[in-house]
């Protein structure tokens, strides 16, 4: 049975931008992992950091059952989401013990620091998968086979500096959307976060906004998450796109350019 893992940021991130084409794998016999860097706890100023990190935990275990994932425990604090050598080396042991075939995880530029550091463990651990001499921590044996690595939209479809961006293909979510909105419900500690810091009213019907934006942008989904495809040299032995092998009519490459990050 062929594997793939979503790495994200923070608990939700994934229920926001990965889900729902993670979902549409699953429909299509593949086994699937959940694994959020952080854990965190920063999201919130009405508990302090331990109480808020037993909560996300619990809350990210129930939305990965939700999504039918296998969960991998969060690694680190938020806004401690830093690219040195012991974090690459712990994400490249979740990498070895799964052995996907395909890694989704957040664009190479986005809104805040944890999401492109993330993006950048990500992408370095997979790299590292059928290398012996990088050690992981706890060490994990390599495996040589191939592996793809995509990169979901960056928040609201805008780069850092405000400017929109188009992916270079679309996924259509529409089937699978209710699962993943029935998984993000379970972060509830994150409304009254989102309500003080970003105005967002319902944290639900801001995720069912932004993907019918995705979709609209397709010309042709209702609901849609967008996704780049990362170079595969190092990464397979030949250039590879599993996810539109796998997820056929659901996958549309964008046919009007692609604006890149």
């Amino acid at each position: 049975m062929k594997t793939a893992i979503a790495i994200g940021a923070h608990p939700d991130d994934i229920e926001f931008y990965m889900a729902g084409t993670l979902l549409l794998l699953k429909r299509a016999g593949w086994e699937i992992h959940y694994l959020n860097v952080a854990n965190g706890c920063c999201g919130s100023q009405q508990y302090n950091a331990r109480q808020l990190s037993r909560i996300r935990l619990a809350e990210a275990k129930r939305a990965a059952r939700v999504l039918g994932a296998h969960f991998h425990a969060p690694l680190c604090n938020d806004m401690e989401i830093i690219y040195d050598l012991k974090l690459v080396r712990r994400v490249a042991a979740v990498i070895r013990d799964v052995k996907p075939a395909v890694v989704l995880t957040h664009p190479p530029q986005d809104y805040m620091e944890d999401h492109t550091n993330t993006c950048r463990l990500a992408v370095t651990a997979a790299f590292a998968h059928a290398m012996p001499n990088f050690r992981s921590l706890p060490p994990r044996p390599t495996a040589d086979y191939d592996l793809t690595v995509y990169h979901c939209i960056p928040h609201s479809m805008l780069d850092p500096l405000r400017r929109r961006v188009v992916p270079e293909f679309f996924v259509n979510t529409t089937s699978v959307q209710p699962v993943k909105r029935a998984a993000l419900t379970e972060h509830q500690s994150q409304q009254a976060w989102l309500v003080a810091t970003q105005g967002v009213n319902s944290f639900i019907a801001k995720a069912d906004a932004d993907a019918r934006l995705v979709g609209r942008a397709s010309k042709k989904f209702k609901c849609a998450e967008g996704w780049w495809r990362h170079l595969h040299y190092g990464f397979s032995a030949e250039e590879v796109d599993p996810l539109r092998e796998v997820l056929g009519k659901n996958y549309l490459v964008n046919r009007r350019g692609k604006a890149g990050l």
